[in-house]
């Protein structure tokens, strides 16, 4: 749950928010909704591969992704120089989730269930007797003409559901269920018998139900013998919605950190939406959006990866004059300015005691700066006062 700014604003960026969240049920969703926004509002997508030298102008609006999970977005300055720093934003992508196992077939007791794994750090008893559907990227192989597509998927009926171990059942074990995320976790998806009526197209090496395939391939209008592989996870069929008596909050999934992915990306639409925005820029305007932070970000598309300072490498080297490359790099470096967006947890009115007295943060407070003394977080006191 997250709240609005106050009770008498426009409600046209919540709602927009809302609907970006109902959309961006994965990082390969959000990502896509990243790109199409950016496409609407002018930029120009350019691969990775490439060669940035002589493919960016001064004045330009560029992006590009790395594996579908991130995106780096940027707008070049009209009097931006070599040496210039970037002012930028990161955010990521990605939320704690139970994902698919690679071989997720399990029949146990007459059901046909999904074997899950545990994805960051998630509250996983909140998955219990919720509403579940599907949703990830799919790789699609034509077996005749060996052409690859990879596309990604959501379905949003509820195919399948965690059930939690009725009370009746549970005597013994106090008010605390221990759960077993090997065993307790599998989702059923179908029962055996009504399976084996229906289902016809198991996936290869028979390690996904075919019910499953079956779903899949309907979805996306594709043999289901031609789905090669994929990377699904469960996701809550409850769209996100302004609630509250006095429609102050949003409540939804995904918010850490999709919220601030969504403000970013509106950050940067909004103040290049002109030319006369980046007339008198000297600086590139910068977002990335990394995959992987509930993990550790350790990944070829995480912050702690090369994704950063790649981008800010090739950028810095496309307008280059100098022989000494990484005297630029490092000058341009030395004048940038790092916003690390995440969400913070608001004062629980029912668990009061879990925040410091002083520094607890309050709805409807303004934002809020993480600082720690042992470099937890970044932050020190001249970005603090820039802020």
């Amino acid at each position: 749950m997250a709240s609005l700014a106050n009770n008498n604003a426009d409600t046209q960026l919540p709602q927009e928010m809302v609907d970006f969240l109902n959309k961006a049920w994965t990082c390969f969703h959000a990502i896509e909704m990243c790109k199409n926004w950016l496409n609407k509002a002018g930029y120009t997508e350019i691969k990775e591969r490439s060669i940035f030298k002589g493919q960016l102008k001064q004045g330009g609006k560029y992006y590009f992704t790395r594996n579908d999970s991130s995106i780096v977005a940027f707008a070049i300055g009209s009097k931006y120089e070599s040496g210039n720093g970037f002012i930028a934003i990161g955010a990521h992508s990605d939320s704690p989730c139970l994902k698919l196992k690679p071989n997720s077939k399990i029949t146990s007791a007459g059901y046909q269930q999904i074997g899950l794994q545990t994805y960051g750090g998630g509250l996983w008893n909140t998955w219990f007797d919720r509403d579940l559907g599907v949703a990830g990227r799919v790789i699609i192989r034509n077996p005749d003409t060996n052409h690859v597509q990879i596309r990604n998927v959501k379905i949003d009926d509820a195919i399948c559901r965690i059930p939690t171990l009725a009370i009746h059942l549970a005597r013994g074990t106090g008010t605390k269920l221990e759960i077993n995320t090997e065993t307790h976790l599998p989702a059923v998806i179908a029962s055996v018998v009504k399976a084996e009526l229906g289902g016809k197209s198991e996936s290869k090496n028979g390690q996904h139900h075919s019910v499953l395939i079956d779903l899949l391939a309907t979805e996306l209008n594709c043999d289901p013998n031609h789905i090669d592989d994929f990377e699904l996870q469960l996701c809550e069929v409850q769209p996100s919605t302004i609630g509250g008596a006095k429609k102050e909050f949003i409540y939804s999934g995904r918010l850490d950190n999709l919220c601030s992915v969504y403000c970013g990306l509106r950050a940067l639409i909004d103040t290049t939406a002109d030319d006369s925005n980046l007339a008198e820029e000297e600086s590139i305007r910068l977002l990335a959006v990394f995959d992987h932070e509930e993990i550790g970000s350790t990944s070829t598309s995480g912050a702690r990866g090369t994704l950063m300072t790649d981008s800010i490498n090739r950028i810095a080297n496309a307008f280059a004059a100098s022989p000494n490359i990484d005297e630029v790099v490092e000058r341009t470096t030395q004048k940038s300015y790092l916003i690390s967006s995440d969400m913070a947890h608001g004062i629980h009115p029912n668990y009061p005691s879990k925040h410091e007295k002083n520094h607890g943060p309050k709805f409807h407070d303004g934002v809020v700066i993480k600082t720690n003394v042992n470099q937890r977080y970044a932050t020190v006191s001249i970005a603090h006062n820039i802020i």
